[in-house]
């Protein structure tokens, strides 16, 4: 069978650790509310997340595209549970969609392991929000930095649509990612549309000696 053809970004996946550590979906349950915070915003799987320095809370992360590291950058939402509050039951979901006020007991998800290795979608443009074509990157983008497209996570799947945007005029020690490795399954005349990503040294926390507020 061939390999599904890649029609957009689908967020971070993880698949293994580096040096090929197996990785066997450890993850860690962090807050996104306690019975004093909220919060309103939507987190989907595959998006990178970050501590609030203020409470201490799980938000969506601000990593993106030409920035310098952000404090408090703890991994990947992979799902999240909490409390209904119209039915009062305990779900487990593949996103955070977000309430004003009600739940107080949200958990995230996360893939923390700053080792951990990520398949990703590489897309043509750096625009948050809009760079979801993919496009495919050559092989001279292996050990390459890539900067990080968040976009706008897809509610009907639960998945982000957060991929990496490869510049080869730059080796820009901005970028939050390097690739370590191609997918070939994807690999066309054009190059290779899906690539395998880990955070570069200094922009996950656990890596970075800048703590959050």
């Amino acid at each position: 069978m061939a390999y599904p053809t890649v029609s957009a970004p689908y967020g971070l996946q993880p698949i293994n650790l580096i040096g090929g550590q197996s990785f066997a979906g450890q993850t860690r349950e962090l807050p996104i509310t306690t019975s004093s915070v909220n919060y309103n915003t939507a987190l989907y799987t595959g998006q990178v997340v970050q501590i609030d320095g203020t409470n201490g809370t799980v938000i969506a992360g601000t990593l993106s595209n030409g920035t310098s590291p952000v404090a408090g950058t703890i991994g990947v939402f992979v799902g999240c549970s909490y409390t209904n509050p119209a039915t009062k039951q305990k779900l487990f979901a593949q996103y955070w969609p977000g309430y004003s006020s009600g739940v107080t007991d949200a958990v995230a998800y996360i893939v923390d392991d700053p080792d951990a290795l990520f398949k990703v979608v590489s897309v043509g443009s750096t625009a948050n929000s809009t760079g979801l074509t993919p496009v495919a990157v050559p092989q001279s983008a292996l050990g390459a930095n890539v900067a990080l497209v968040l976009n706008t996570g897809n509610a009907n799947t639960g998945d982000a649509t957060t991929g990496v945007y490869y510049d080869s005029a730059t080796a820009a020690s901005t970028y939050g990612f390097r690739v370590v490795d191609l997918v070939t399954d994807t690999a066309t005349s054009a190059g290779y549309f899906e690539v395998i990503v880990k955070f570069n040294f200094g922009f996950h926390s656990y890596y970075n000696a800048t703590g959050v507020a």
